[in-house]
């Protein structure tokens, strides 16, 4: 296949494809986490670098953990004064992410990818069992989290600002063992994080890297109804199945990046 320039996919059937991306980054977010796994993949298949790649997909997954976290809006009843207080740190820790990936060489970010896809597949595997662990753990959680919580939440932006890809997955896990909350309310507050995230790191890269803005627009169309769609079907489709395609792909976009 003729490789891209960064700035166009070379083809209606690359454009497509990276919106449908979208739709299925988008959708898988809002219910799980890891939709980069799915994005990045695809972007880097129609010929985009693997930095300008990760820029470009943080930017447009933003608009649907937005349409996700308004999808699950009756279960952020009551959390506002948690998700200004953890929103904070997650738009400092994207921030700081993005700084990480602009100072670093892009061959560091090359370098780490491959081992940060096995790690995120890992994180996606092991969801399941971690949250079992979780439910019978339930009285022993801070309604808060603590400092603790603070401190992993900020951690997570960080590492999503970088990369981002089961950033949700990270959250999930970690406010569920230290929070005793619902699962469903956890969800919720996850969207609106790993929004706050994206778009802390998305700022930064507007102003000083270079985006593939057309990339951008398609995977933010395609999110926004994955973001709604995601939170209609969060409930009933059998998360073996969206785990089972994330770590196929995530597999695949791993040999991608070692064979280039």
């Amino acid at each position: 296949m003729r490789r891209a320039h960064y700035g166009v996919p070379v083809s209606v059937l690359e454009m497509i494809s990276v919106a449908l991306a979208g739709v299925f980054a988008g959708t898988i977010n809002t219910v799980v986490g890891s939709g980069t796994l799915v994005s990045f993949p695809v972007l880097l298949a129609v010929g985009y670098p693997p930095v300008i790649a990760n820029i470009s997909n943080g930017l447009g997954l933003v608009p649907g953990s937005v349409s996700g976290a308004f999808g699950y809006r009756r279960e952020l009843a009551g959390q506002r004064g948690r998700l200004l207080r953890l929103g904070a740190l997650s738009v400092c820790g994207g921030v700081s992410g993005a700084v990480l990936l602009l100072v670093l060489p892009p061959e560091a970010f090359e370098a780490v990818v491959p081992f940060l896809i096995v790690i995120a597949l890992m994180l996606v595997i092991l969801q399941p069992w971690v949250a079992k662990r979780l439910a019978a753990r339930r009285g022993a959680r801070h309604v808060h989290g603590g400092v603790l919580m603070l401190v992993a939440v900020f951690l997570i932006g960080m590492y999503g600002g970088y990369f981002g890809a089961a950033q949700g997955v990270l959250l999930l896990a970690v406010m569920g063992m230290l929070m005793d909350e619902h699962l469903q309310r956890i969800n919720g507050a996850k969207n609106v994080l790993a929004a706050l995230t994206n778009l802390g790191s998305g700022l930064v890269f507007v102003f000083v890297a270079d985006v593939a803005w057309l990339a951008v627009a398609l995977l933010a169309g395609g999110a926004i109804l994955g973001g709604l769609l995601g939170a209609l079907i969060g409930r009933r489709l059998p998360p073996m199945v969206l785990r089972g395609v994330i770590v196929l792909v995530g597999i695949v976009a791993m040999v991608q990046l070692l064979l280039d």
